[in-house]
């Protein structure tokens, strides 16, 4: 069940209202207006009234318990503008519009299934990522590609060189001198 609550005349431009109003649809009630206590701005204070005016509406025309309301709508229209003039240079003078709002505030203690859908009518196909069996990419053989070098890239072998091991030869054989136990060279004998 939806309960509704009208301000007219009010002394606030529209837009600031709007402003502030486009914050609050579709959240609970209750916490908007306790969100609402402590923003600045006369747009704020006034919508506060309103929403919570439309809970009290609620709660003793209808039964309803404040706590499970959700704000359904928001309708800030413009009234009428009151004109006023200010004096300019050289005898002038500047046209200053006073602009009114009127506040409409519906309440509803849940939303219907139909409303909770954004658009009017059955809601878009979603796109489908998947390739038709007929069609392939050009891209993915690139990529494709690209992967069998890597592999290639990492399956080479790499190659180990030996270490220089001493080679020695025949010309290159030394004797070494005869030692004794004391580990002393022992005197050549001949």
């Amino acid at each position: 069940m939806q309960v509704r609550a009208v301000a007219k005349f009010v002394k606030c431009k529209p837009l600031m209202v709007r402003q502030v109003a486009r914050e609050l649809r579709g959240k609970p009630a209750q916490q908007m207006v306790d969100v609402l206590r402590f923003k600045p701005g006369r747009g704020a204070f006034v919508l506060r009234k309103v929403i919570a005016s439309a809970m009290a509406n609620a709660q003793e025309n209808h039964a309803m318990d404040p706590r499970q309301l959700i704000i359904a709508e928001i309708k800030v229209d413009e009234g009428p503008a009151m004109k006023r003039i200010i004096a300019r240079a050289m005898g002038r003078a500047n046209r200053i519009l006073k602009r009114t709002a009127h506040i409409t505030v519906v309440v509803a203690d849940d939303f219907p299934t139909e409303e909770r859908s954004r658009g009017e009518g059955k809601a878009k196909p979603r796109p489908k990522l998947a390739v038709p069996a007929g069609k392939k990419k050009a891209a993915p053989k690139a990529a494709a590609a690209v992967a069998e070098e890597v592999k290639e890239e990492v399956t080479e072998e790499v190659v180990e060189t030996p270490v220089e091991a001493e080679v020695t030869t025949e010309t290159e054989v030394t004797a070494e001198a005869p030692t004794n136990d004391a580990g002393e060279e022992a005197p050549e004998t001949k």
